[in-house]
């Protein structure tokens, strides 16, 4: 039999993974791929952000909940799931900010969360990894945390050299980085919902981009079609019931505009071992290939 494909998605915190591309690795189990989605940090420094869940003991139990949320995320996704078992770092606040609490994931040394990533590379041998790019997606500590352990053990899984104690090399195949809000995706949404007179959420987003800061959409490569998985993305987004209000702008695009405007979901072509044309419509286009020779 042909050996399954396998994707690797690495994230900062539990509800990252439903918020970026989680379209697309629905649609990448659904294939009957293997799919494991990793998450760096607990998400204990995470505050309630629903209004239904701010309630007595929400806050007190938030690591055991936010590991509940996790897997029914992945259930719904139908992806296999690992922690790496780091502490949440919070979004540091203040002019200027303090300093992030010690132990955290953003202030271990660089091999030390390494080192589990590689761990995990090699146990479940991926072809292909995604993760973020070099700013995070935002400026969180653990997501920019999260673009440089990815980057690092990209390298050391297929070094017998590196981390010989963390199982035997495996050296993916292709390395993404995961785009989703683009300044051009804002704007279509932006236009399509106001030409049916329903408000839009992007307006003040749009008012405030800095005109100097490149668009990610400039970097994307690769265009993942799964809109078939959109309503799959929002099942497993509102699984994150601390985090995600059901009546926010999350959802405030009707599926069927999604689905006309930008069926798809985007992703940059970093490091690849394969040979492959761009644009590229699948990450694991050079992949098959390559396996099954």
């Amino acid at each position: 039999m042909a050996e399954r494909l396998r994707l690797m998605t690495v994230h900062a915190h539990p509800d990252d993974e439903s918020s970026k591309g989680a379209a697309s690795t629905a649609r990448y189990a659904a294939e009957g791929n293997d799919v494991m989605v990793v998450t760096c940090t607990g998400g204990e420094a995470g505050s309630i952000l629903n209004p239904a869940m701010d309630r007595p003991g929400v806050v007190e139990k938030m690591p055991e909940i936010r590991r509940e949320e996790m897997a029914r995320a992945a259930e719904i996704l139908g992806v296999q799931h690992r922690w790496m078992g780091f502490v949440d770092s919070g979004l540091p606040e203040g002019d200027p900010p303090p300093p992030l609490p010690e132990g955290c994931f953003a202030r271990q040394p660089l091999e030390v969360p390494t080192a589990e990533l590689v761990r995990l590379v090699r146990e479940f041998r991926p072809h292909v990894v995604v993760t973020y790019d070099e700013t995070g997606g935002y400026p969180h500590p653990d997501h920019v945390k999260c673009h440089e352990v990815s980057m690092e053990a990209f390298d050391a899984s297929g070094d017998p050299e590196r981390f010989p104690e963390q199982g035997q090399p495996w050296q993916p195949l292709k390395l993404y980085y995961c785009h989703g809000f683009s300044r051009r995706r804002m704007e279509l949404f932006h236009d399509s919902l106001l030409e049916r007179g329903l408000e839009s959420p992007y307006e003040e987003w749009l008012r405030k981009w800095d005109g100097s800061r490149p668009d990610p959409y400039e970097r994307v490569t690769t265009q993942i079609e799964c809109a078939d998985y959109f309503e799959v993305r929002d099942e497993a987004l509102r699984a994150h019931e601390t985090q995600i209000d059901p009546n926010s702008r999350w959802f405030a695009v009707p599926l069927d505009i999604q689905r006309s405007v930008w069926p798809t979901e985007d992703y940059e072509l970093v490091r690849s071992l394969v040979d492959t044309t761009l644009p590229e419509d699948d990450l694991f286009a050079g992949v098959q290939e390559r396996v099954h020779a």
